[in-house]
């Protein structure tokens, strides 16, 4: 078995090393920019939902001002945002280049995208039931968590599954430009030595990892579905 792999992808056996780190790489970055764009995207698209017109907490100027950020950031091309906060990656992070350096852009193009998903998965909590909590005297901070996150809980899931993967995609162009991980090693070394083999083995591995986000998000929303 082996022997069939070797003689088949020899590129990928003779650098094995580099294989399992830039794999390692991957999945640092998704799960570290994952949780801090998870945190600013979900308070984000919450705040976007209570305060429009017609929210528990309705306020037009923070909703005007929060929708005009959202929408701002995520129409910047991710490329160009790595150049853009450039400035401020360096003085969060001390250096812009590396898997470190691109957690900010990862964060600020990951969590504006986030956020609208959230809001449109928040958005189909039926009225009634927030009505209905209303009507007990229910606070905006016990509606949010009881109603709203709770009730939206499904989708909110298929929305994080969403937006891991897009994730994922994020981090196999920040390799491309020097960012490390299964990006970087697809083009610097598979491309650019025209070691093929190599390149097909970092888009499976790119792809196993998608494969696993679905179904893994599959499995939990049949689980918390009701």
């Amino acid at each position: 078995m082996m022997t069939e792999i070797a003689r088949l992808m020899p590129n990928v056996v003779s650098n094995w090393s580099e294989v399992v780190q830039s794999t390692g790489e991957t999945i640092y970055m998704t799960i570290v920019s994952g949780i801090f764009a998870g945190i600013i995207g979900l308070i984000l698209g919450i705040a976007l939902v209570i305060t429009q017109d017609g929210g528990i907490l309705a306020n037009k100027p923070v909703y005007q001002v929060l929708d005009k950020i959202v929408n701002l950031f995520r129409s910047i091309p991710f490329i160009i945002l790595l150049a853009v906060i450039g400035p401020f990656t360096r003085l969060v992070v001390g250096t812009t280049i590396g898997t470190t350096g691109v957690l900010v852009p990862l964060i600020v193009g990951c969590a504006p995208f986030y956020a609208r998903q959230v809001q449109n998965a928040l958005l189909d909590v039926a009225p009634g039931i927030i009505e209905a909590a209303e009507s007990v005297g229910a606070g905006p901070w016990s509606l949010i968590f009881r109603v709203y996150l709770r009730e939206g809980a499904p989708d909110l899931v298929r929305v994080s599954v969403v937006t891991i993967i897009s994730l994922i995609g994020l981090t196999t162009m920040a390799g491309v430009v020097g960012g490390g991980g299964l990006g970087n090693l697809a083009v610097s070394v598979g491309y650019q030595r025209f070691e093929n083999d190599i390149t097909l083995f970092s888009t499976l591995l790119i792809l196993i990892m998608v494969f696993l986000v679905q179904g893994i998000g599959d499995w939990i929303v049949k689980k918390i579905s009701h």
